[in-house]
């Protein structure tokens, strides 16, 4: 996994308000997605749903799913569907890559949010967009790329936070701000048996292992996830671990975490580990930026913030995703990322088609109900994702 944080003084990148750039990089995105990730059918349902939000006037914010690294480009398809540009909030990592990303990324809509601290900036500029209900505002609450399309991580309350705001100040006209949770499902109808193996047989060679062609595919999947679980484990803690691939997996995520939120946040584990390593990074990150460490104290820091994504990486790899029955397209997904995880880079398979299925306008209620108790908002969110890419309600993998 390419690490997503940095120790460079945050400069924020405000949108561009421009709409003739947006335009064209929309009409552009169709190829761009067909030369860089394969993506070659994409089918949009509900627009009219959509369409009728924006004639009331309403402030629309979108909450789609985030599986895949192209999910903002594919939603170019339903801006073009509905004539009109989207903003886009995007994590500030993206635009520190290089000077020409961070100029095709905001012409393209998207903004800067800073993830490890409170971009109270970016948070007010969200507001604003809906307030004014300027153009429709893409957030993708699950705040990280999955890679699991049969599967929905927790949803960050912040997007309701942002749509609330919004929506006490649209209140005062006798306005209204909208949520339209978006699907984005994923269908891989090449030869995924031949692409898989290609990759396996690169991975095992990396591992000085013989390829293990004469196993089935999802014993083979199985076999390097394993190894790969013990290589961290004998790294981390000297010894492999007993247990169930879950078990050792969440004994070696906090292995990982525990002493680190002891020295950097009381002893704080509350949450996923996703919500957990956001919390690290927030603790560590600032004496970084400042430029006040010498450089061991520095070097130490970087070593836990990669500890800290470890931590991360193996929470994406989710319990009996690969099992009997398991559908092919859960064996390519898992194997990117095995390929990510280990080169930082993931071979472009394809074709790959996708289906977008805008859902229901969610009415935002300035007020919020009970204290302590699961926002309602994200909730409604959250149902209608897992009602629209078939994830069984009370359950992270069917």
């Amino acid at each position: 996994m390419n690490s997503v944080v940095s120790d460079k003084p945050y400069t924020p990148f405000p949108p561009y308000r421009g709409t003739l750039w947006p335009k064209v990089l929309n009409l552009y995105f169709p190829r761009f997605l067909r030369r860089h990730y394969g993506t070659n059918v994409v089918e949009v349902t509900g627009v009219e749903k959509l369409q009728a939000s924006l004639a009331a006037g309403h402030g629309v914010m979108i909450t789609p799913n985030h599986c895949r690294d192209e999910d903002p480009f594919i939603l170019s398809k339903v801006a073009n569907a509905i004539g009109r540009p989207f903003y886009v909030v995007a994590s500030a990592h993206l635009f520190m890559a290089n000077k020409m990303q961070a100029f095709l990324l905001r012409r393209a809509g998207a903004f800067s949010i800073y993830r490890e601290g409170m971009d109270k900036q970016a948070v007010q500029t969200s507001i604003e967009i809906l307030e004014t209900a300027e153009r429709p505002l893409v957030i993708f609450p699950e705040g990280h790329i999955s890679r699991t399309n049969d599967r929905l991580t927790p949803l960050l309350e912040g997007t309701a936070l942002i749509a609330r705001q919004a929506a006490k100040k649209r209140a005062k006209d006798g306005k209204k701000v909208v949520v339209h949770p978006i699907a984005i499902r994923y269908s891989f109808p090449f030869d995924i048996e031949s692409a898989a193996a290609k990759t396996l047989d690169e991975i095992e060679q990396r591992l000085t292992w013989r390829p293990s062609r004469g196993l089935p595919l999802r014993e083979r999947i199985q076999k390097v996830g394993a190894g790969l679980l013990a290589l961290k484990e004998l790294e981390y803690l000297g010894h492999t671990q007993e247990g169930t691939i879950a078990e050792r997996c969440a004994k070696l995520i906090n292995a990982l975490l525990k002493p680190l939120e002891a020295e950097w946040t009381n002893g704080n584990s509350d949450g996923h580990p996703v919500a957990r390593v956001k919390r690290l990074r927030s603790a560590i990150l600032p004496d970084m930026v400042k430029g006040d460490l010498d450089e061991a104290e520095k070097a130490r820091r970087w070593r836990l913030l990669q500890d800290a994504d470890l931590a991360q990486q193996l929470y994406h790899y989710p319990p009996d995703y690969i099992a009997d029955g398991t559908p092919p397209a859960r064996k390519i997904e898992t194997i990117e990322r095995f390929e990510e995880d280990l080169t930082g880079s993931v071979t472009v398979h394809g074709p790959v088609d996708a289906k977008i299925t805008i859902g229901d306008a969610i009415e935002v209620n300035p007020g919020r109900e009970a204290r302590g108790e699961a926002d309602p908002l994200m909730t409604a969110i959250e149902t209608q994702l897992r009602s629209m890419l078939g994830i069984p309600p009370t359950g992270e993998v069917s």
